[in-house]
């Protein structure tokens, strides 16, 4: 184990694997959830309470923060942590995928990306280079290499094209990396396998990720609107690519049925907004499925979302009043019932796979969250 980065593995079941990946600022239990904190703050919580919520790492963007407030900005008043108040490991997207899809008038070279921003029309350049020196100034601690992502119904030949492209600019990544002194030597750093839904593509980019070295690798390009069915039958073969000894994250993703089969599969780390968005929109997650705390039938239902979220103390009815008069209680109280859900259901995915009985975890957790909450 070194102080930098180091993964272990304690059990397996099937492909899933249960372990820890262990950083200077902290340990991360993995499988793991990564709560969405793109503009230095996960949506309508405080970071005690993420934590709180069973939270090891959350994870910031590169895009967003590059914007506003600015990355020099942020590493002036001492660094991400410091600048949002969460003093555990902190994960950065390098921005690839918001510039693909946030962008107008997107021109893309082999130097990089030349974009406008969103929020103000500039334009900027995002290269493999500049993303590496972005995350090292807001800090991260798990830096994301820099790749090209184009939609699963692009042409075979536009796939490979991007494949190729993030291939280089993950060689680029690591040498810009490399470069970047003493933050180099406190984070690590994860490569990006691209390649739609091509088993032969997947193979070459993690060929080609492997060839270049990482400390772990992300399976990229998913749950962009191919469906369940694909994504899983993708990931019936892409994990499997990439190293066994190193951390497999899926970028994402996503439902909670879409956690469980690709724990399955082999995957050790997700993220995606859907728990935060969600609980701003009046949905909250449940052992029954999804619910819309908006329905009238929740309008006098003294019962809480869960006896064992902390929000017990306030019941659906409560809920359903906030949420509809527009509260900003509610949306702080679904939010963080929906994060500590999502923390539980890593909890029991970790103590299935120790125990050996991820099978019929996974089966059983199907069946009752298939039956929906309404």
């Amino acid at each position: 184990m070194t102080d930098r980065f180091s993964f272990t593995i304690t059990a397996t079941d099937g492909k899933a694997r249960t372990g820890a990946i262990r950083m200077r600022r902290g340990e991360i239990r993995t499988p793991a959830f990564m709560p969405v904190g793109t503009a230095a703050t996960v949506k309508a919580m405080k970071p005690a309470d993420v934590r709180a919520a069973g939270a090891d790492i959350i994870l910031g963007n590169t895009y967003h923060l590059m914007l506003r407030p600015g990355a020099e900005r942020v590493a002036r008043l001492g660094g991400l942590h410091a600048f949002m108040g969460w003093d555990r490991p902190i994960l950065t997207d390098s921005g690839g995928y918001q510039v693909m899809s946030l962008s107008d008038l997107t021109k893309v070279t082999e130097e990089g990306v030349s974009f406008k921003s969103h929020l103000d029309g500039s334009r900027h350049m995002l290269s493999p280079e500049r993303s590496m020196e972005i995350q090292r100034l807001l800090g991260s601690d798990i830096v994301m290499a820099f790749d090209q992502l184009v939609p699963t119904t692009s042409t075979a030949e536009q796939q490979r094209a991007a494949m190729e492209r993030s291939m280089r600019w993950a060689a680029r990544s690591r040498a810009g990396f490399d470069a970047g002194g003493a933050h180099a030597e406190g984070a690590a750093l994860f490569g990006i396998q691209q390649g739609a839904l091509d088993e032969g593509l997947r193979k070459a980019s993690a060929d080609a990720l492997m060839e270049v070295g990482f400390d772990g690798y992300a399976v990229g390009g998913l749950a962009v609107g191919e469906g369940q069915a694909a994504m899983f039958g993708c990931l019936d073969f892409a994990p499997g690519q990439l190293p066994v000894d190193k951390p497999r994250y899926l970028m994402g993703v996503g439902k909670p049925d879409d956690i469980v089969g690709a724990v399955e599969r082999g995957i050790d780390m997700f993220d995606c907004v859907l728990p935060t968005r969600s609980g701003r929109t009046g949905q909250a997650f449940t052992w029954d499925g999804p619910i819309n705390i908006r329905n009238a039938k929740f309008a006098e239902d003294p019962t809480p979302l869960d006896p064992e979220s902390p929000t017990a103390g306030w019941s659906k009815a409560y809920l359903h009043h906030l949420v509809r008069s527009g509260e900003i209680l509610g949306a702080m109280l679904m939010t963080e019932h929906n994060l500590w859900f999502y923390q539980r259901l890593m909890a029991e995915l970790r103590a299935a796979i120790a125990e050996g009985r991820l099978t019929a975890f996974a089966d059983g957790f199907r069946a009752r969250y298939g039956a929906r909450g309404g």
